[in-house]
């Protein structure tokens, strides 16, 4: 099986400069994520883009959703931010014949204590064990899209309307 990580931005890729200059959206951190886990099954990094969530548009969103359509691979992992990650996982929950897996970080990889090394660890064990369908893989549990959220508040990730 071969993954396909997909990066978008997002917190996981952003760089801050100082407390007063704000921030940039960088290169992805995942393919040094990976070397630093000594990973040992077949994946490739396709950058799509380099956005903050907020700014991701319904074409954004769109252009993923083509990517895996064309693309004709079964397993792709998707770095993207927080705050919107849900609704692009809601765009892309009915690829029924593939496995989707969107993960994020709350905080920068870059920084030390980060969720990011976690949840793309996550990722990449839901992406192989999982059913066919979208996932998110947040605050250390996996969610079916279309049943979670992100609890701005209490900074992390909850199921809703699942019985």
């Amino acid at each position: 099986m071969r993954i396909r990580l997909i990066t978008t931005g997002g917190t996981i890729d952003k760089i801050y400069f100082d407390a007063l200059s704000g921030f940039e959206v960088g290169t992805s951190d995942v393919q040094q994520i990976l070397t630093d886990a000594l990973v040992d099954f077949e994946y490739d990094i396709v950058s799509l883009f380099q956005k903050d969530s907020l700014e991701i548009t319904h074409e954004d969103r769109q252009q993923i959703r083509e990517y895996i359509v064309e693309d004709g691979g079964s397993h792709y992992i998707i770095t993207h931010g927080t705050d919107t990650m849900s609704e692009t996982a809601e765009v892309l929950k009915d690829l029924q014949d593939r496995t989707i897996v969107l993960t994020g970080a709350l905080s920068p990889a870059r920084f030390r204590a980060s969720d990011a090394v976690f949840n793309v660890g996550m990722a990449v064990a839901t992406v192989q064990v999982a059913k066919p369908g979208v996932y998110i893989a947040m605050s250390g549990q996996v969610f079916k899209a279309g049943a979670v959220r992100k609890n701005r508040a209490e900074n992390r990730f909850e199921a809703f309307g699942q019985s």
